[in-house]
């Protein structure tokens, strides 16, 4: 390899600048390295204007320079990051090509990584003896963003983005391996994990001048940026930190408070005695009743992974099912969803992205069906003249509970509207071939933090629309939701008589299908496990919002209600894991696995 040095010059759109740039570029290494000791390459990424010209003329004048055509934009940093791997050099250099930090600083780069031994070497613009001259947006949002990485991540360097970098040739592969982002971001993310890596690390001063208008969009890419400090916070703080101990210790902390909450508003003796009090054949009939569910699910599944291509049998998938259902009562979070994809993967040999597209879709349409009965049978309130979201939200300020439920539902009501107006715009979508979810997040930004979000997006959209594609598919898949959440209802509904209701028929049912809906609306959030007090909260709200049963027997119901599904739940992943022979703990750490794969795959 005969090249010392390899120095990259990122370039997006700079037919005024990239020749003298290039010239200057070449005048600086000569100064302290042999004439064939050194190259540089111009990484022209998706440029419009004449920027691959002038670069392929360049190129064509002196064997030294090369030049790295990108047919599309691969980012800041995606573009120094490709000429980086054809480079032959043993240092890697890059600098940005307006020229801002002052050449003299270059053979200090160069030679902190060739004589002095450093991995990485990087200029700053916020140490002491520098001269910054910068202006007051871009220095205040500078300092701002440093000292955000220096908290959250944390960071021992005082500047992450400074345009002026050198890299052992080693060094810099081992990192660009672990570097997720591909733009702005990523000169921070490369200087935050040498420093966790253990590389030697080097940052000093330099004089640093503005030149012209930065590159930066402030409403878009400052937000990648955010984004992708919250993702390495994430990676490094607290992914670590979650643990099967973890989760289940903080879903029953919250658990616990949700009941010391809830006692500020009922006298517990009273709630138990009620319970005590409540028919036990009646009670025994609803668990019957419920049951029922379950070989719906089995059934609804069989059909999902059969529009993805995998032919199963109903008895094995409503034990998997009641197992990962099982899960998610064990463990917060809803841990327990990603379980079932670990099971037909184990047991049936179905991919990893292909049994977390039939949880999506098998979660859409439950969303889009709890929320649809939900809001029938608002509108069948309002049209009969009973109530309004209005005179609703008057009725549970007025009973005293807004503390206790009011959140519950208005977690319950945000997560029903957003999964309606969703699944509605993918729908509709089924009928264009226009890609909206990556037009509409191209707006939002361009690092890994948004393409990781734009790429979820797009699988979740995808999976929806193939089975949305298919009619007769759809309509069946909706029918078993119907029956399997209105069996879910009749069982509330059964458990109300039970504490000796009296209410008429009709309007029991409506209150039944509204009450079930919103609580397990509420429970879609993944604070507590099997969303304990999540669902008892709304659905005590709800009922003593509309009828005139009192706050105690409308909290000992939805208590029993809640406890006989998940006992039943239970009691069927219990049955099911000795016949399947899995162990949840290990389906639940093998599911993390499994997510990996999944992300990875696609």
């Amino acid at each position: 390899m005969s090249r010392v040095v390899s120095v990259v010059l990122p370039a997006y759109n700079e037919e005024a600048t990239i020749e003298e740039t290039v010239e200057t570029t070449i005048r600086t290494l000569e100064g302290f390295l042999p004439n064939d000791g050194f190259e540089i390459i111009v990484a022209e990424d998706g440029c419009d204007d004449r920027t691959p010209e002038i670069a392929s003329r360049l190129a064509e004048e002196d064997p030294r320079v090369r030049h790295f055509h990108g047919e599309e934009r691969l980012g800041r940093g995606g573009a120094v990051e490709a000429a980086f791997r054809v480079a032959e050099g043993e240092v890697l250099v890059f600098f940005d090509t307006d020229l801002a930090t002052d050449m003299r600083h270059l053979e200090e780069l160069v030679e902190s990584i060739r004589t002095d031994g450093y991995d990485v070497a990087t200029g700053s613009r916020w140490m002491q003896g520098n001269e910054a001259d910068r202006s007051l947006k871009r220095g205040g949002a500078s300092r701002v963003f440093n000292g955000l990485v220096r908290t959250a991540l944390p960071s021992d360097l005082k500047d992450h983005q400074c345009g002026f970098k050198a890299f052992d040739r080693e060094t810099a592969f081992a990192l660009f391996d672990a570097t997720e982002d591909s733009h702005w971001y990523w000169d921070t993310e490369v200087l935050v994990r040498a420093q966790r890596m253990g590389y030697r690390v080097k940052e000093f001063p330099v004089e640093w001048t503005e030149e012209g208008d930065t590159k930066v969009d402030f409403s878009r890419d400052v937000l990648d940026m955010g984004g992708g400090v919250g993702r390495m916070w994430w990676e490094y703080s607290v992914d670590p930190r979650i643990t099967q101990r973890t989760t289940i210790a903080g879903g029953v902390l919250f658990t616990l408070l949700l009941i010391v909450f809830g006692a500020q508003f009922f006298d517990p003796y009273e709630v138990l005695a009620r319970m005590a009090e409540a028919d036990p054949l009646l009670i025994a009939f609803s668990a019957l009743v419920y049951v029922v569910s379950l070989p719906l699910m089995g059934v609804r599944y069989r059909d999902i992974l059969a529009e993805l291509g995998f032919y199963e049998r109903v008895d094995f998938l409503t034990g998997a099912v009641f197992i990962s259902q099982t899960g998610n009562v064990v463990f917060p979070a809803r841990a327990g969803d990603p379980i079932r994809a670990y099971i037909v993967k184990a047991r049936r040999n179905v991919p990893y992205p292909s049994g977390f597209a039939s949880l999506a879709i098998e979660r859409v349409f439950d969303l889009l069906m709890v929320t649809a009965l939900a809001g029938a049978v608002l509108l069948g309130f309002a049209a009969t003249g009973v109530t309004s979201v209005g005179g609703l939200y008057a009725d549970i300020v007025g009973s005293g509970m807004e503390g206790s439920g009011g959140a519950a539902l208005v977690a319950a009501l945000t997560v029903g509207l957003a999964a309606f107006v969703a699944v509605a715009l993918i729908v509709v979508s089924v009928r264009t071939d226009r890609n909206y979810v990556r037009a509409f997040g191209d707006r939002l930004g361009t690092g890994a933090s948004a393409e990781f979000l734009i790429e979820i997006s797009e699988r979740f959209v995808s999976d929806i629309q193939l089975v949305a594609g298919n009619r007769r598919a759809s309509l069946r898949i909706a029918a078993s939701s119907f029956a399997i959440w209105t069996i879910d209802v009749l069982a509330a509904i059964i458990v109300l008589l039970a504490f000796g209701v009296e209410i008429a028929p009709l309007t029991l049912l409506a209150v039944g299908f509204f009450a079930v809906s919103v609580g397990n609306l509420a429970k879609v959030l993944p604070l507590s496990p099997g969303g304990i007090g999540m669902y008892e909260g709304a659905f005590t709200v709800l009922v003593v919002a509309l009828t005139p049963i009192n706050a105690t027997v409308a909290l000992g119901a939805a208590i029993v209600d809640h406890a006989i599904k998940n006992g039943v739940t239970v009691g069927g992943g219990v049955v099911s894991m000795l016949a399947l022979n899995v162990s949840l703990t290990t389906a639940v750490e093998e599911s993390k696995e499994a997510r990996d794969v999944a992300t990875d795959s696609d």
